[in-house]
């Protein structure tokens, strides 16, 4: 990421610890905000975002799927899984799911075969793919770098994961996992397209700032939504 030049960082330091000793302000000071720049900021409210958005389509999913979480160890709650995929630092070796991680947990939540829960799997595969996107970190610095490219994958493959879970279906034609639902008036839940046209757009957001601050290009393949393979992040 293109950093701030000496003077301008020299600034926003004098600027940094005015705000500290203003009386009233919305965001408490933090000295380790010192070490980051304008994009790194950027970049954090980014992730605090995909984040929220991960949690909240983990809930929808389990609320439309319970019998997913009843494939869990007895006992276990929707808190414990959410403490399980969004702890720090993250986990990323999950019996479950074979220890599958990422774009290779994924292909669990459509398998006729896997036994196991398939919201685990997928949002397994959703948060390890994002959050390997900005290189398994949760906080930027001045050092830092992201790859424009790995993001822009992470959107593709969004738009990927979003067409399954609304398309793939088993054998006897029940969905794999029940997400956006149409009534007989064609008004029902679209709130899963909601959630993932956000993450989309924040992906390819971050994408594109970080082309532009470092006057990169970003390499926009060709891809059918309805293929299952995912691009590699």
């Amino acid at each position: 990421m293109k950093r701030s030049p000496p003077i301008l960082l020299a600034l926003l330091l004098a600027l940094g610890l005015s705000a500290c000793a203003t009386p009233q302000q919305e965001r408490p000071f933090q000295m380790r905000n010192l070490a980051k720049s304008d994009i790194d900021m950027v970049t954090d409210a980014h992730i605090a975002e995909v984040n929220r958005l991960s949690r909240e389509l983990m809930l929808k999913l389990y609320r439309r799927n319970p019998r997913e979480l009843a494939k869990a160890p007895p006992g276990t709650t929707v808190a414990q899984r959410m403490y399980q995929l969004f702890e720090f630092p993250r986990k990323t070796r999950f019996d479950e799911l074979h220890n599958r991680y990422g774009i290779h947990a994924v292909p669990l939540a459509f398998d006729p075969a896997f036994q196991g829960d398939r919201v685990l799997a997928l949002m397994v595969g959703i948060s390890g793919m994002i959050h390997s996107a900005y290189n398994g970190q949760d906080e930027f610095f001045l050092l830092d770098e992201i790859d424009q490219q790995k993001l822009y994958n992470s959107a593709r493959n969004l738009e990927k994961i979003a067409w399954q879970l609304n398309n793939a279906h088993q054998a006897n034609g029940e969905p794999f996992l029940y997400s956006n639902g149409l009534s007989e008036v064609g008004v029902g839940n679209l709130s899963f397209a909601r959630t993932f046209g956000k993450l989309i757009a924040l992906q390819d957001m971050m994408a594109r700032i970080v082309a532009d601050t470092q006057n990169r290009t970003i390499n926009k393949v060709l891809h059918g939504v309805t293929s299952t393979v995912l691009l590699p992040i």
